[in-house]
């Protein structure tokens, strides 16, 4: 059974996107797979329906997904029962690029981090949610807790932030958020892991997921600016 839209990142995430086409859609399913919208194994959507979803001809999307193999994003399997495959594994966090945002630059980025991720997590806080919603909710946590190295939790906790935007079914937030977690997955990958702030982050997790899930908006919201404000101290401090 295929999942439900509001349990579905991919049917939230990618949309139709103005700009030029090719790579606009380079774009959004380059960072999609990269923030774990799709993981390693997963097959991507029939080519119509994901043609039709980013608003772009198959052809086009046929080029995209050519530079996302080269890239060594994806693979094609040929022949029945064949598509599109994800074999991204995740990045190991402080193998990334050095030269990532600074200064200025970066404080912009971890202040429009923490307007819209606080703001996404009251507002789901807010929401009547159905049984799987809640469920789905609990297990982005669960999995990122239980994540078996770096790079998977790196994947999973970018699941469980969009997982979040999504539950606050705004599509100007969980768009606003997607950029937010792209620009923070740049920023985290070029730091090394520490463990206690790895142990700090499931449980400040584990608060916002209680809080959305107690229909507490003020306690979500502050939940998440706690947990906001812990990564934005510590890249200030690495990244300067």
């Amino acid at each position: 059974m295929s999942a439900a839209p509001h349990t579905s990142l991919p049917l939230v995430v990618l949309r139709a996107s103005p700009g030029n086409a090719f790579e606009v859609t380079v774009e959004q399913l380059a960072t999609a797979i990269r923030l774990g919208v799709f993981t390693e194994g997963e097959q991507l959507p029939p080519e119509r329906e994901l043609a039709e979803r980013l608003g772009v001809s198959r052809s086009t999307l046929r080029e995209a997904i050519a530079a996302l193999r080269d890239s060594g994003l994806v693979t094609t399997r040929r022949g029945r029962g064949g598509g599109t495959v994800v074999t991204y594994v995740g990045l190991e966090p402080g193998t990334g690029r050095h030269d990532v945002r600074t200064g200025a630059v970066l404080t912009d980025a971890l202040d429009f981090r923490r307007v819209v991720e606080p703001g996404a997590t009251a507002l789901a806080a807010t929401r009547t949610l159905a049984p799987d919603q809640r469920a789905w909710l609990l297990e982005s946590a669960e999995v990122a807790r239980q994540a078996p190295d770096n790079a998977a939790h790196r994947l999973a906790d970018s699941r469980l932030h969009l997982a979040i935007a999504t539950l606050s079914a705004s599509p100007m937030l969980i768009e606003a958020v997607t950029r937010a977690q792209w620009a923070l997955h740049e920023l985290l990958c070029a730091i090394p892991v520490l463990p206690t702030n790895i142990a700090h982050s499931n449980d400040q997790h584990d608060a916002v997921v209680s809080a959305i899930l107690g229909g507490d908006a003020d306690r979500a919201r502050s939940a998440m600016e706690e947990h906001c404000d812990a990564t934005a101290a510590l890249l200030r401090g690495l990244l300067g």
